[in-house]
Formats: C-alpha cells, sequence, structure tokens
C-alpha cells in the first residue's frame, strides 16, 4: 500500500481537480502531503491551478470519507497503483490526463510486453461475434493480454474468448469500484480474476 494513499484518495476527491491538475501539483509539489499543506496563494499562481482549484484543495476536509474508501478497498482485495508504483501500466505514464490512482484487482501483468485493446459496440451482428472470437483465437499464440471494458455485447465475447484461450484478460471500469455493472457481470468478472491469478 502506497505510504500516502489517504491523501492520494483525497486529492482524486476534491471538487475541481481531475487528473490533469493532480498531475501537475504533483509534479510541482513532489508529494501530495505538500499539496495539501500548501497555501492558497502558492498554489494558485500554478499554471493550470488557479484560486478556485487551490482553494478547493485548503477546504476539502473530507478525509474520513477517504479512509472508508482505503477500507473498503482493502475488504475487497483491490489495490490502488499510484503513478509512482512500479505496477503502474508505463503506457499510460505518457498520458497526461493519466489517473494519479488506478485501481486494480488481480495479478495479471500491467505492463506486460503484448497487450491488445478491443473496443466495439454492445449491439453486434453474428459476424462481429465471429470476427471477434477468430482474432482472440489467432492472437492466443502470442500469449497477448486482451483488454476490454466490462459491458453486455462484443466486450464480453472479448473476454470469455480470452479465458477460452488462457489468456490474460482485463476490464476496465468507468465508474466507481461499489458496484459491477452490468449486474450480470459478476461471474465473468471472478472467471477473469481467477485467469489471472
Amino acid at each position: 500500500m502506497h505510504p500516502d494513499l489517504i491523501n492520494l484518495i483525497s486529492l482524486t476527491r476534491v471538487p475541481q481537480v481531475g487528473c490533469v491538475h493532480a498531475r501537475i501539483l504533483l509534479q510541482h509539489f513532489g508529494s501530495v502531503e505538500s499539496i495539501f499543506k500548501s497555501s492558497v496563494q502558492s498554489m494558485e499562481k500554478i499554471e493550470g491551478i488557479g484560486k478556485i482549484r487551490a482553494r478547493s484543495i485548503k477546504n476539502f476536509r473530507d478525509f474520513s470519507g477517504s479512509e472508508k474508501e482505503i477500507y473498503f478497498i482493502q475488504r475487497a482485495g483491490i489495490r490502488a497503483l499510484a503513478l509512482d508504483d512500479p505496477e503502474y501500466p508505463n503506457r499510460l505514464l505518457s498520458a497526461c490526463d493519466a489517473p494519479v490512482l488506478l485501481f486494480y484487482k488481480g495479478n495479471t501483468d500491467l505492463n506486460h510486453s503484448r497487450i491488445i485493446s478491443i473496443v466495439v459496440t454492445r449491439l453486434y451482428t453474428d459476424y462481429g461475434k465471429d470476427i471477434t472470437e477468430n482474432l482472440i483465437r489467432d492472437l492466443a499464440p502470442y500469449s497477448v493480454t486482451v483488454v476490454s471494458g466490462p459491458a453486455f455485447g462484443i466486450d464480453a465475447i472479448v473476454h470469455k474468448s480470452a479465458i477460452w484461450y488462457s489468456l490474460s484478460t482485463i476490464g476496465v471500469l468507468a465508474h466507481g469500484l461499489a458496484t459491477l455493472y452490468p449486474p450480470g457481470y459478476s461471474l465473468l468478472s471472478k472467471q477473469m480474476i481467477k485467469q489471472g491469478d
């Protein structure tokens, strides 16, 4: 666990501060603790931050809410990967809006040398299904890690095919960690996690 996880989670919860702003602040101050200890005056001078964001950071008080999030992820077996974590996906580091924290469950290598992302429509034809299954089958000899969203449609076919061909597969959530959407995805997600062990 990151030594300053409570402050990192808190920074992601500050209104008006997104991934880009959080990263700018971390690069400027060197640590998330220093961000919360700094003055409004020193923060507002940083390009892209300004007075509104600086005050929002200074006015943040819900550290107990961040502690609850830590308790939740520990209980659920979820790991938090910070930008400086060696397991953080290297490919994301070059993106200016890379999240300062990623939440991750399982043991798949996020820095695998061969990763392919497949994102397609939920509504699909038999032809689309066949193409997807054949693509995963053809990739299987190369031991790729397959990434897609956790949704019905082609995303589910991607993950099921990867499991069938013994490939590691990652489902990227676009929502909070307390729920799994769609609800019927629970069994498949468990199979995906098991596949990565």
